[in-house]
């Protein structure tokens, strides 16, 4: 249960996910409208794409997907090592870092020529979604999902439920409210996607770099000056 005074690191705040969930709607609506017509933010999609590849023995298609898949593993493999050797530094966390590390990503991103191959998009925000998903993990000890919306509308519905059944429980109120806000946020970050993307093409995405700055600036100020004396402490769900 979430208490109001109880103390959370700033890489656990709601804000911080919310921007996030905002951040991943955009790439969302990024692929697949100028990079390939493909979501990048999970990898479902791409395992039953395999699968039906597989099952009409098109072998090289098959083959096509799993470099997404393994840009997503390697993402997830990376997020796992390398914070610890991270935060033993005592200069930053690893979610600063992550932080600081997309940015320039998406710098890059926008950088590349409108003939570019999509697959280099679509790998590079696959392994940063990736990275996302397994770093940033409970919002305010609230689990939260920043790069897709499946959980939260599952979450969402059990919250109804629960509400009901206990006669209007704040709690569930509090996480369905949650949940929805942060599939409201994903979907404002496509809205945005799509609408730039007809005017900017491939350099839209570094619109994000907006929230995404604001996030690392505090962030980065957490790790160096309000949080430094506990910058070896774990958020919570690691």
């Amino acid at each position: 249960m979430c208490r109001e005074d109880e103390y959370y690191l700033e890489c656990e705040k709601k804000w911080v996910f919310l921007t996030l969930m905002g951040v991943a709607g955009f790439y969302g609506a990024f692929t697949y409208s100028i990079r390939g017509g493909v979501f990048c933010n999970a990898q479902t999609a791409n395992f039953v794409l395999f699968a039906m590849a597989l099952g009409n023995m098109d072998w090289r298609g098959a083959l096509y997907y799993v470099i997404p898949m393994s840009a997503y593993l390697l993402g997830a493999i990376v997020s796992e090592a390398v914070p610890r050797p991270v935060k033993r530094t005592g200069i930053l966390r690893w979610d600063t870092l992550l932080i600081l590390i997309e940015m320039l990503a998406v710098i890059m991103l926008g950088l590349l020529p409108e003939e570019a191959p999509y697959q280099i998009s679509q790998v590079t925000i696959n392994f940063i979604c990736s990275m996302q998903y397994n770093t940033f993990r409970q919002a305010q000890g609230v689990p939260m999902a920043t790069t897709f919306c499946t959980n939260h509308l599952r979450q969402t519905g059990i919250a109804i439920v629960k509400s009901i059944r206990q006669g209007g429980d704040k709690e569930q109120e509090d996480k369905m409210k949650g949940h929805i806000k942060m599939l409201g946020v994903f979907v404002l970050g496509g809205i945005i996607a799509t609408v730039l993307c007809r005017f900017f093409m491939g350099k839209a995405i570094w619109a994000t770099l907006i929230p995404l700055m604001i996030l690392f600036t505090n962030l980065l100020y957490a790790d160096r000056k309000k949080e430094h004396d506990q910058i070896l402490q774990t958020p919570r769900g690691h």
